[in-house]
Order: structure tokens, then sequence, then C-alpha cells
């Protein structure tokens, strides 16, 4: 029997995704109603219904990326406390725990950053994430994914063509899921480094080109070493 997975944030984005399009796990989707990740009680509770060998922890807060500099309360309750209590769970009960994080956490200035480069997030939704990411890091049964990843089709009517990055959408990390469910550490998860313009534009062809201003301090090129990954995908 396939080992049951239980998927935290089970009504999200990315989620529903996983839902509509897995094939060869055996998942069970919890809602932030079934699993409230700021009590420790209800963690607990979902946990022992399923029983779970792994959990995947896509609960939290992303956008709008506002959100993170206007209220600081709730990206910390939500990305790094509610992580924090996701962490002490399956501690406790041995469950393998898959987080997701972002490729955000590196600095975004120099390009291809391997899972050994320091980091230096840039805004505060990514010191949430890497907040969340310290206290995974403390339990040894763990991978960290730093995902780039966005809905399909691009959202945007407008996409950056001097920022690079490894843009990937949703569809694209299910399909490679089941392969790296298995890694422990910490794992940059992408696709091909390019500008942000010319992966939107593949997708949507009324896409328009704009530039990201210099003094928005916006990192330009925030690309990640795919190579870890790439060799386990072989």
């Amino acid at each position: 029997m396939k080992n049951k997975i239980l998927v935290t944030g089970g009504d999200g984005r990315f989620a529903k995704i996983l839902r509509k399009n897995n094939k060869k796990l055996n998942l069970f989707f919890a809602s932030k109603d079934q699993c409230n990740i700021l009590n420790l009680n209800s963690i607990i509770k979902i946990v022992k219904k399923i029983k779970p060998k792994i959990l995947i922890h896509c609960a939290g807060l992303s956008r709008p990326m506002k959100i993170h500099e206007k209220n600081i309360s709730k990206s910390i309750d939500l990305n790094i406390i509610g992580t924090a209590n996701i962490t002490k769970v399956c501690k406790r009960y041995n469950i393998k725990l898959i987080y997701f994080s972002t490729g955000y956490v590196y600095e975004g200035r120099k390009g291809n950053y391997s899972e050994n480069d320091p980091v230096k997030p840039f805004n505060n939704y990514a010191l949430s994430k890497l907040g969340g990411e310290c206290s995974v890091a403390m339990y040894k049964n763990s991978l960290i994914l730093r995902i780039t990843m966005t809905e399909k089709p691009f959202l945007h009517t407008k996409a950056y063509s001097n920022l690079k990055s490894n843009f990937m959408f949703h569809e694209d990390l299910v399909k490679i899921l089941p392969e790296i469910i298995d890694q422990k550490g910490i794992l940059n998860v992408g696709g091909k480094s390019q500008s942000v313009y010319s992966f939107a534009k593949k997708n949507n062809k009324n896409v328009k080109k704009s530039k990201a201003k210099k003094n928005l301090s916006l990192p330009l090129n925030q690309t990640m070493s795919l190579a870890k990954l790439k060799k386990i995908l072989r």
C-alpha cells in the first residue's frame, strides 16, 4: 500500500492543481478548517485521523505580497509560527515533512544560486518563508523545497524582460513531485532560467514586455542552480 500523504492548505491554489492532476501519490487534503496550523490540537487531530507517513506543508500566506509589509503579525503567524507547529507535530509522530519555501530566500542579484549559497531575503514574504525553514531544518526527517512557480495561464498583463528567474507552473511541480518526495535537506525547484517575459510569452501571447526599474530595489537575477534537481530526475 502506498504511504498516506497529508497535504495542508488543501483548499489553496497548488493543492487544487495537485488534487486534479495527481496520479501516483496517496493524498489526503486538509482545508484550513480541518487543520488550523495555529492550533496544535487541530493539527494533532487530523494527523491521528489520517495517520500519514508524509506531510506536505502548503498552508500559509503568500499573496498579495504587500500584506507581508502591512500586516507582519499575520505573516509571522501563518508562515513562521504555523510552520513551527507543523514541525513539532511531525517530530512527535515521526512524519516526514515536506515544506514549500521559495527561491526568494536568496538575495537575487548574482543568480545561479545553489542550495549551499547564503540566504538573504529581499522582502518580508521571503523572510517569513525563511523563518519557516528554520524550524523545519531543525527536524532532520524533512525536505525543504525552494520553489519558483505560478499559476497557468500567466496572470499578469505585463512581464519584466530584465528580470531573470526559474518560473514553472503548478502543473510542472505536480509531475515531478513523486520523483523528489523521498529526498531530504534542501532542494531548489523550478524551470528554465530565463526572463519572466520569455516565460510568460510562451503561455500567453498577449503579455506585454516591461522593464523593472532599478530604483525599485527589485533583484534582477533570481535564478537558481537546478543541478541537484536534474541529477535526481535523471
